[in-house]
């Protein structure tokens, strides 16, 4: 038994091996285009939700420099530096001092006779 191919028959099996192994061919790189396509999807989800993530935090740090210029703004009106304070105090003082001196100073007149000297 043999078996005998002629010309026009070996070009057919031959076509129709090259057109099943481009269909399979075709077929694989369309799942592989797939598969691709829903990596890019999610990457893309992913990069938006991380752009809105961002934007949100862009926000915050916005309004927590806001409130820390705010908060520039009211720290001189309630603050007194400890220089400053000192300063107060000692002029307070200095005046308590001269009262004191005067009012001794008048005591001190008081107790004393009169000399005839005019007040």
């Amino acid at each position: 038994m043999t078996l005998q191919i002629e010309l026009p028959q070996l070009i057919a099996i031959a076509v129709a091996l090259l057109g099943a192994f481009a269909g399979l061919l075709k077929l694989l790189l369309g799942q592989q285009v797939r598969h691709i396509d829903a990596s890019f999807q999610a990457q893309n989800v992913r990069l938006d939700q991380i752009e809105a993530t961002n934007r949100a935090e862009a926000g915050n740090w916005q309004r927590i420099e806001r409130e820390l210029m705010g908060l520039k703004a009211e720290l001189p009106l309630s603050y007194v530096r400890r220089d400053d304070y000192i300063r107060g105090q000692s002029v307070l003082e200095a005046k308590l001092d001269g009262l004191a001196t005067k009012i001794e100073n008048a005591q001190l007149r008081g107790l004393m006779p009169n000399t005839g000297v005019a007040k």
